[in-house]
């Protein structure tokens, strides 16, 4: 029986209401760094790897843990985090400032639509979160630990009950189950495989 945890990274200075910065950059806060250190006592085992997105806050939420047992975390970016908009285009806009942008787009609900260069489309979002369930989980090794993000882990959940991520029902289908699950800072999900090809998930801590 394979088991395979995953982490949403600490509280954010986005996920605070912070101004927009680039994605990929944006650090934790002071609460989030507290919160990554306590994974590390939560999680009492020395998982064989743990991953992360190309994203400085998982990076950030996995160092205490990996620092705990002498593990080097594997970067990978079938892990990264969608990205709604680009940054240049909200530059300076504080969270209130960026949310009826974030809410048009999602009621607009166009798989398609590209919110600026740098920003992904839902589908494309969508195929990253299936290209790691169909590639990437099969190879890893029982209690690896995954340092992932919301929407993210969101969306893997989404598809591990067999919803897709290609129509626009399939967007706001999953924009109306994301809102409905709460997945807070640092919950922690486990992935187990029955031997037998099926999987299932749910809240560890």
């Amino acid at each position: 029986m394979t088991r395979v945890y995953f982490v949403r990274h600490g509280e954010s200075f986005a996920n605070a209401g912070g101004v927009t910065m680039d994605n990929r950059l944006i650090p934790l806060n002071d609460t989030g760094l507290v919160q990554a250190s306590g994974i590390a006592e939560l999680l009492d085992f020395k998982a064989p790897e743990a991953l992360v997105s190309e994203f400085v806050r998982t990076q950030q939420t996995a160092r205490p843990y990996c620092g705990k047992h002498g593990l080097n975390p594997i970067v990978h970016p079938l892990l990264n985090e969608m990205s709604v908009i680009d940054a240049n285009l909200i530059q300076g806009m504080t969270g209130i400032e960026r949310r009826p942008l974030s809410e048009a787009y999602w009621a607009e609900a166009d798989p398609d639509k590209r919110m600026g260069d740098s920003a992904d489309t839902f589908r494309e979002f969508g195929a990253r979160v299936q290209r790691f369930r169909l590639e990437l989980l099969p190879t890893l090794k029982p209690d690896t630990v995954c340092f992932v993000h919301g929407f993210w882990l969101g969306m893997l959940i989404w598809q591990e009950m067999g919803f897709y991520s290609e129509t626009q029902p399939d967007m706001k289908g999953f924009r109306q189950f994301h809102i409905g699950l709460p997945i807070p800072n640092c919950a922690v999900y486990r992935l187990q495989n029955s031997g037998k090809g099926e999987w299932s998930i749910k809240k560890a801590q």
